[in-house]
């Protein structure tokens, strides 16, 4: 481990903030697995908690505009390629979306740190995503 992974170890310890013990490696890196207060959910890379919106259609995002602020898309890179149960939903401008067993997949502003679920909930229509 180097010098700088060690202080990172040590600085987050001592802050008191969880060690992001990522469970599985999916997409490419793009979406992994983390234990949470909600139990183990899908975060992006960071391990930031993805969510699903019920107002979408499967493999269509509903969310653009104010609601893309709040709750921004886990966007994929031109080169990412889908694996079941993860899919590439497109949205209206063309850009490419990770979705999970056809559900677009989003992040939520208000989480702060690695395991935050603080999204789960919202609106009675916002949910962290189970594998």
């Amino acid at each position: 481990m180097s010098a700088t992974s060690k202080l990172l170890v040590i600085a987050t310890i001592a802050l008191g903030l969880p060690l992001a013990a990522q469970a599985e490696d999916y997409a490419d890196g793009a979406i992994k697995t983390m234990e949470t207060s909600k139990g183990e959910v899908l975060t992006d890379g960071k391990g930031m908690t993805l969510y699903t919106f019920d107002k979408d259609a499967e493999n269509t995002s509903n969310c653009y505009d104010d609601c893309a602020v709040k709750w921004p898309p886990l966007m994929a890179g031109a080169s990412a390629t889908a694996e079941a149960p993860f899919t590439l939903v497109t949205r209206k401008d063309g850009s490419r979306q990770w979705a999970h067993n056809g559900k677009p997949l989003y992040l939520w502003q208000a989480d702060k740190a690695p395991g935050d679920v603080t999204g789960d909930g919202v609106g009675g229509v916002w949910h962290v995503v189970k594998d």
